[in-house]
């Protein structure tokens, strides 16, 4: 019997709870320690999907803790429907980039506003080039396919520096500096 159908974003919650339970706070704390620079999760989709998850039977609550928390613990089923997600294909990339948005409708920018927005993207690809970097350090021997997905992540932000030092901006001869 096939498991129910689950989105990536519910899938990464089970991926999640493989490793003991944890409450909706946990969770995004999770979330945005590790996956949420490629995956985009807001707190509100984690308390969505897991009322999803536990309707599904795919997660259960557990009793409340300090706070009013409630752990969630991942079910039999869960693990099943985890294994059949991480097992399919994962098919075409969903691309969702901000600056792109942006750098199309740019005729739309008063002049010198996109060279303002490059320079603060440049200054934030800087700083995540440094930590992926680091924590590519310290990932290499302890979680190899973790290392990987960081090794990918410092080839983007290297990517989109170069892209940036090339775009036009609209003025005179039409490439930022």
């Amino acid at each position: 019997m096939s498991s129910p159908s689950i989105n990536p974003t519910a899938a990464s919650l089970l991926g999640f709870l493989h490793s003991g339970p944890m409450t909706g706070w946990d969770l995004d704390q999770a979330v945005r320690a590790t996956i949420s620079n490629f995956w985009n999760v807001t707190r509100s989709q984690v308390y969505r999907e897991l009322r999803t998850l536990s309707a599904l039977g795919l997660v259960e609550l557990g009793e409340t803790g300090p706070r009013e928390r409630q752990p969630y613990s991942i079910t039999p089923a869960g693990r099943r429907a985890f294994a059949e997600w991480i097992a399919r294909d994962p098919g075409a990339p969903i691309i969702r980039i901000p600056l792109l948005l942006t750098v199309f409708f740019a005729d739309h920018l008063p002049p010198g506003r996109l060279a303002e927005i490059a320079e603060s993207e440049r200054e934030g690809h800087v700083q995540a080039l440094a930590q992926f970097r680091a924590m590519h350090e310290r990932c290499r021997e302890e979680a190899p396919f973790v290392a990987e997905v960081v090794r990918f992540g410092i080839g983007y932000h290297e990517l989109v520096l170069r892209w940036l030092e090339g775009l036009p901006d609209g003025e005179d001869d039409g490439v930022m500096r």
